[in-house]
């Protein structure tokens, strides 16, 4: 695994200083690509569900650079980088497994696979990594169980991860070379449960792929690859961050997520709008182009304008939730867009709420004086990533 920290102290993300929400206004990317930067959560919301926003003619004639490297969701074939009845066909082939109705019947073995990782963890001599022994493994985990990929070595999905959703932590030839492994990885996958299928997403996928006219291999192995990264990558993000803000600004909040699952997820909403994933950078699946002229919050944004969502800000917009940091124990007015809104809302959100709850609710009930035998300023952090997490969390109990 190749991972990055510095010697300049990094803040919390919980702590990190965001721009005010305000009317779409001109930015760029890091690539040096011209942007409208749209930040108020109505605002977001209208461009997410709009249709004169879309996600294929960023990769129609005139592509604008959206990467400074290239990652996996820099691909046509990606689920996310296409629209309309295409977008909606292969989006369909996945959607009934992350149906609320299906996750909830994968509660007991998620709520099983966090129990007998806290067993493991609570044998470890203090002060102990968290990280390594718990909110790293867990998503990895529950992952592999659902795509059975349990024979799988977590460290392989790791390095694949790191370089698939990469943000300057390697070369472009590293990626690339990291990518096409995975592909094929993915390709052959996909070959030995179509002849052999079995109780598993990826036997499904195949099963309904196949039985869908528009979708080839190319399609199915895009959407494996993402499946087995997103599925993981972004909830290790936000549970490593969570544990970060509970255990340091967020002490007094702790004991109130033993009380039960409920309180959790409560917990977990509120935790997931205001820790963001990502430092100022705009993530690639935030950014769209506008088909034809478009008013957003009284400023037109002419037709093929490149636009980017600052869903970090958003979801902290005073016109929709009280300013500072969240109060655990109330639900939110209003959804936040964390997982995104309309056609590409994330497929995956139903299953990282409930892996963010139980893991949330089993550890403070588990280890009610877990303390954090780290202060902000020694954390190491795990950068060069889209997304920015903890490297290593000693705790104590």
């Amino acid at each position: 695994m190749t991972s990055h920290s510095t010697s300049r102290p990094l803040v919390p993300m919980h702590r990190m200083p965001l721009p005010e929400a305000g009317p779409p206004r001109r930015g760029t990317l890091a690539t040096g690509t011209p942007v409208w930067l749209v930040s108020r959560h109505a605002d977001v919301r209208q461009v997410l569900m709009d249709p004169r926003f879309n996600r294929s003619s960023l990769y129609g004639d005139d592509p604008p650079r959206l990467l400074v490297v290239p990652n996996l969701l820099d691909s046509p074939n990606a689920l996310l980088n296409q629209d309309g009845p295409g977008h909606q066909r292969l989006r369909r082939t996945v959607q009934r497994a992350f149906t609320p109705r299906a996750i909830a019947r994968w509660r007991p073995w998620v709520a099983g696979t966090v129990t007998t990782l806290l067993d493991r963890f609570a044998e470890q001599p203090q002060p102990a990594d968290i990280v390594e022994g718990f909110t790293r493994p867990l998503p990895v985990s529950v992952i592999c169980r659902l795509m059975g990929l349990e024979h799988l070595d977590s460290e392989r999905i790791r390095h694949w991860a790191d370089h698939a959703l990469s943000g300057g932590a390697h070369t472009a030839e590293e990626v690339e070379c990291a990518l096409m492994e995975f592909g094929a990885f993915s390709a052959q996958l996909i070959a030995e449960r179509r002849a052999a299928p079995g109780e598993d997403l990826v036997s499904e996928l195949v099963a309904a792929g196949d039985a869908t006219p528009g979708v080839d291999d190319l399609q199915l192995t895009s959407l494996v690859c993402g499946l087995v990264v997103a599925g993981h990558e972004t909830t290790m993000t936000a549970l490593g961050n969570a544990v970060v803000y509970l255990l340091t600004d967020g002490r007094a909040d702790w004991l109130g997520l033993a009380k039960d699952e409920e309180a959790a997820a409560t917990a977990a909403e509120q935790l997931l709008r205001t820790v963001p994933l990502s430092e100022g950078r705009v993530l690639p699946g935030l950014i769209r182009r506008a088909v034809e002229d478009a008013e957003v919050g009284g400023v037109t944004i002419p037709a093929g304008s490149v636009v980017a969502l600052r869903t970090n800000v958003a979801n902290r917009d005073p016109q929709v939730y009280p300013p500072g940091m969240p109060d655990l124990s109330a639900p939110l007015p209003t959804p936040s867009v964390a997982f995104g809104a309309g056609p590409h809302h994330c497929l995956g959100a139903w299953l990282a709420r409930l892996e963010l709850e139980l893991a949330l609710h089993h550890l403070a009930a588990r280890f009610p004086r877990l303390t954090a035998a780290f202060t902000p300023e020694t954390i190491t952090w795990r950068e060069g990533q889209m997304t920015r997490s903890p490297l290593r969390l000693p705790v104590s109990w």
